[in-house]
């Protein structure tokens, strides 16, 4: 499954290891706070106002700690325009790692109300988002939208005890070289999809811990190398001409959640294959 809609790189973004205040947040995603819909929406628009939702979801234990919105063209949607909210139950805060909401909406019929799971890992700030296993809940902007959005973040927050039992099992998983090799080779194809297209980097690189927590051979730390390392980029590399390069973070908030959620399920393959 794919985000309802797409960020363009480089759009507004902050991030912070507090909550965030509704004035840090209205500084960088001002469309998150919408009083009103777009005026180009219809009377049959169902407008899920996202500022009462975050208030909703704070007075249930939830809170704030990444804001986004994308880019316009028009300055008359900048204040409706799609936008993104991490959020973190104080349930679920642990001291290396963090469930997280993902939600996204817009107040001007770009997107619909959407929900994922993800996990946030402290050691290398690098947000991981789930596949599969937990629920993407979309709310359509038409009818009575109030009630499905909150269960859907509860249906979500629930779901965080999948995933937990996942990265239990894949920790107790070991992988051989080849067994590595082969999942940082399918890693690759995720990124580098285009058919034909000269890997700029190694299965070797992309499986080289940036920190000595990651060194182990089991499935989960296997698979958080080979996450952080196509993520952040910055290894070194040539490409089909031959000449040097060095590979690029992936900066789009859409396309970080899509490789993100397909390395997670490429993972969770090889937990069922070694099962």
């Amino acid at each position: 499954m794919q985000l309802a809609s797409r960020f363009a790189p480089r759009s507004p973004i902050l991030r912070a290891d507090h909550p965030l205040s509704d004035d840090q947040i209205r500084t960088v995603a001002p469309s998150i706070f919408a009083d009103t819909p777009h005026e180009s929406r219809s009377g049959r628009y169902s407008y899920i106002p996202t500022a009462s939702v975050l208030a909703e979801l704070r007075g249930e234990g939830f809170q704030p700690f990444m804001v986004c919105q994308t880019r316009v063209r028009h300055e008359d949607r900048r204040e409706f325009t799609k936008h993104m909210i991490r959020l973190r139950h104080a349930s679920q805060i642990n001291g290396n790692e963090a469930n997280e909401i993902i939600l996204l909406n817009s107040h001007d019929g770009t997107s619909s109300y959407q929900m994922l799971a993800g996990m946030f890992r402290f050691v290398c700030h690098n947000g991981l988002v789930c596949g599969n296993t937990v629920a993407d809940v979309r709310v359509h902007h038409k009818g009575n939208v109030a009630e499905q959005v909150i269960e859907g973040a509860y249906e979500v927050l629930h779901g965080f005890e999948r995933v937990q039992a996942s990265r239990d099992a894949m920790r107790l998983i070991t992988l051989d070289e080849g067994e590595q090799e082969v999942l940082a080779r399918s890693a690759l194809a995720l990124k580098y999809d285009t058919p034909n297209q000269v890997m700029p980097i190694t299965e070797a690189q992309v499986l080289m811990p940036r920190r000595v927590d990651d060194r182990g051979s089991d499935l989960w730390s296997t698979f958080n190398r080979i996450q952080e390392n196509l993520v952040k980029g910055g290894l070194n590399g040539r490409n089909a001409r031959g000449r040097r390069q060095s590979t690029r973070p992936v900066q789009g908030i859409d396309q970080n959640v899509r490789l993100n959620r397909a390395l997670w399920m490429l993972a969770e393959g090889m937990q069922q294959l070694k099962a």
